[in-house]
């Protein structure tokens, strides 16, 4: 079971890599951001992983970390928040700036709850 768990980690690394990596890559494109596939589907495989994770450990005696059930329920919120952002916007052609920001800087901000949230 352990090995499955660091296997969904993985998964979980690579959405957060791909939602995060796509929003960088259009930083400096003014008046041209959307929504790309990679942050689409990096949200929804944040989201997935995240709530497996989370029931793995719950039932996983061997992890011997409790949860941490307010962080949680931040990360998913924050997570939620992301992902319908990015469906909603999915079609668009171009972003306003506000929206855009407020993609990666929740996605961002939600890397920091889960480093710095001791």
């Amino acid at each position: 079971m352990d090995v499955a768990y660091e296997l969904v980690v993985l998964v979980h690394l690579l959405g957060m890599a791909s939602l995060v990596g796509g929003w960088l890559v259009q930083v400096s494109a003014r008046g041209e951001r959307y929504v790309s596939a990679a942050m689409l589907h990096g949200g929804l495989t944040q989201l997935v992983t995240g709530v497996a994770l989370v029931a793995m450990a719950e039932g996983v005696a061997s992890l011997d970390e409790p949860i941490d059930w307010p962080k949680m329920a931040v990360k998913l919120a924050v997570t939620l928040v992301v992902v319908v952002l990015c469906w909603a916007n999915r079609r668009r052609h171009t972003l306003p700036d506000g929206v855009y920001a407020i993609i990666g800087m929740l996605a961002i901000g939600n890397v920091a709850v889960a480093v710095l949230w001791n």
